[in-house]
């Protein structure tokens, strides 16, 4: 097992891998003495494997980055697939890399990391978690060290208990529809799509989706009501797309993802800016935060 960092407030108890990648190896509430998990728990064994975590962060970008890189300012920037069996690019470096510990008590913790890569991207990253009574609150924050101005994003990615009897609220605009390769094809209206319209309390689809809805809110509830619990999540811009992905009903995870622009948005016309994607000319700064509240 990698060394964890434990933040403790009430009731709710958090483990930090600094290691890998920065992540949340569980996220549980305490009830009558046992642990029940917010989160998806890692394996008990331990991992090296940030897949398995909890929750990961996402930067400089979120999701695949297709045709093997990218063309900005008429520059094209090339970039290489970065884990097994997917030819895409996918969700950055942070969330692979070893993050360094600059504060920590039993309630808070930030974690540095400097980046030389992926492609041209060369930037610093910091990230704190803040445990509270009733929530946990995660901000991210990157500073462009590149000598030019670059499209940088940001998101969070949570693995969460998928039982038959979750609901979903998250109210948004449209809807990326995506192809074989998991790369976005068309934006239509959430309400030409009827079955995946979270803008009430709602169950997960029974089938595959694995898409980004654009226009969010930053405000979300999902309801485990046979296990008697909540969360709310209130997420701050640029965070205005989430991405819902789950294989199955027989899944006993999915994920929902807020973060600051949909798939490929690199690559969409008419460009990076017009999808979430922001320009951060060298040092300057893009930061976002998201609260998970339990209850």
């Amino acid at each position: 097992m990698r060394p964890a960092i434990r933040l403790t407030a009430g009731s709710l108890i958090a483990d930090i891998i600094p290691s890998l990648g920065g992540g949340i190896a569980r996220f549980d509430l305490l009830r009558e003495g046992r642990r029940l998990d917010v989160f998806r728990g890692c394996p008990q064994r331990g991992t090296d494997d940030p897949g398995e975590l909890g929750l990961y962060v996402l930067v400089p970008w979120s999701n695949r980055i297709s045709g093997s890189g990218f063309t900005f300012d008429g520059v094209l920037h090339s970039l290489t697939p970065n884990i097994a069996d997917e030819p895409c690019p996918i969700h950055g470096n942070g969330w692979l890399a070893s993050w360094r510990v600059s504060h920590n008590d039993d309630r808070r913790v930030r974690l540095e990391h400097e980046s030389h890569g992926p492609g041209p991207y060369r930037y610093d990253a910091t990230l704190d978690y803040t445990l509270e009574t009733d929530a946990m609150t995660i901000r991210l924050e990157a500073r462009n060290r590149a000598t030019f101005a670059l499209p940088f994003g940001l998101g969070f990615h949570p693995w969460l208990p998928r039982t038959p009897a979750t609901l979903l609220q998250a109210e948004a605009e449209s809807v990326w529809l995506e192809d074989a390769r998991h790369l976005p094809v068309k934006r239509v209206p959430v309400t030409s799509r009827p079955d995946w319209d979270f803008s009430s309390l709602r169950s997960l689809p029974a089938g595959w989706i694995n898409n980004a809805f654009t226009g969010w809110n930053g405000q979300a509830t999902i309801s485990w009501e046979d296990r008697g619990l909540t969360l709310d999540l209130e997420a701050r811009p640029p965070l205005s797309t989430f991405i819902l992905y789950s294989p199955s009903v027989d899944a006993s995870f999915f994920c929902f993802e807020p973060v600051s622009h949909p798939v490929d948005a690199h690559n969409l016309p008419p460009g990076p800016e017009a999808h979430g994607l922001v320009v951060l000319t060298p040092g300057a700064t893009l930061a976002a935060e998201c609260r998970f509240r339990v209850r």
